[in-house]
C-alpha cells in the first residue's frame, strides 16, 4: 500500500507540514509514504487543445496511491487558496462528466483520504462558530464527487506561533496514521452499514410506536405484529432510496 502527503500550505515547515509528518510516521514502515508539495508545482487548468504536463505529474502520483492524507490550513475560514487551487484545476480528472455535465466517481473511486487543518482560532470558538468547518466541508465535496473513501479528520486550533506540536494532537496524529494501516482496498462494509441502519430504524420504531400506546393511539392487541410489519416496510423503502441516491444515480453510464 502507497500512502501519498498533499500539502497545501504556504510554508514547508509549519503547524500543517508538522500535523502530516506526524500521520504519515504512524503509517506501518512496510507501506511506501511520499509527500508532495504543492507550492513547488506551477499548474493550470487544461484546456480543449491540451493538458497542462504539471497536472499529468500529479495525477500519475494519485493514481500510484491507495490513501491520500490531504493537509491545508484554514485561511478566513475556508480552505487555502493552493489546495483549493488544485482541487479546481484537477476538476476534469478526479471525476467523470456526463452529457448533462454531473460528475461521476472514475479512476480514483475506493482510494481512501484522511483530512488535516488547522487555523488561530481558539478551541471553543471553533467548536461553536466552525471555523474550519468549511474547509473540510470542501475537501469532503470533492473527494466524495470522486468515490474516495474518508477514513477520519484532524483539526487543530490555536495554532498562533507554535513551534512543536503539542504531545495530545501529536499522539492523535499517530493513532490516524495507524488507523490507515487497517482500512480496506475497497470500501466492503456496506453491508455492515445497512444492519446498523436496521438497528436503528428498529430502535427508533418501537420507541415511536411505544409512545404511541401510551398515549392511546393505537391499539394494544397485535402491537408486535404492527411492529415488525412497519419496521421491515419502513427500512425497504428507506434502503431502496438510499441505493438510489447512492449507487444508482452515480453509477457509470
Amino acid at each position: 500500500m502507497k500512502v501519498l502527503g498533499i500539502l497545501g500550505s504556504h510554508r514547508r515547515d509549519g503547524v500543517t507540514a508538522k500535523l502530516l509528518d506526524a500521520v504519515l510516521k504512524g503509517v506501518d514502515p512496510a507501506h511506501e509514504t511520499a509527500t508532495i508539495y504543492l507550492e513547488d508545482y506551477e499548474f493550470k487548468p487544461d484546456t480543449y487543445e491540451s493538458k497542462d504536463e504539471v497536472l499529468d505529474q500529479l495525477e500519475a502520483k494519485l493514481l500510484e496511491s491507495d490513501v491520500w492524507v490531504i493537509a491545508a490550513p484554514t485561511y478566513w475560514r475556508n480552505l487555502s487558496g493552493k489546495m483549493k487551487d488544485f482541487f479546481d484545476c484537477m476538476r476534469q480528472r478526479l471525476v467523470r462528466f456526463d452529457r448533462k455535465g454531473e460528475t461521476h466517481p472514475d479512476r480514483f473511486k475506493n482510494k481512501h483520504y484522511l483530512s488535516i487543518t488547522d487555523c488561530y482560532t481558539g478551541t471553543f470558538e471553533n467548536w461553536v462558530t466552525g471555523v474550519t468547518d468549511q474547509s473540510l466541508r470542501t475537501i469532503d465535496q470533492v473527494m466524495s464527487a470522486a468515490g474516495v473513501i474518508k477514513i477520519n479528520e484532524i483539526v487543530m486550533t490555536n495554532s498562533w506561533g507554535v513551534q512543536e506540536l503539542p504531545a495530545g494532537k501529536q499522539a492523535e496524529c499517530l493513532k490516524r496514521g495507524k488507523q490507515i494501516n487497517s482500512i480496506q482496498k475497497k470500501d466492503d462494509s456496506t453491508l455492515k452499514r445497512y444492519i446498523q441502519l436496521f438497528f436503528m430504524v428498529a430502535v427508533m420504531a418501537l420507541a415511536a410506536m411505544g409512545i404511541q400506546v401510551g398515549l392511546g393511539l393505537m391499539p394494544k392487541t397485535n402491537f408486535w405484529l404492527s411492529y415488525s410489519s412497519f419496521v421491515v416496510i419502513f427500512f425497504v423503502l428507506l434502503a431502496c432510496i438510499l441505493h438510489f441516491a447512492t449507487y444508482v444515480k452515480h453509477k457509470r453510464k
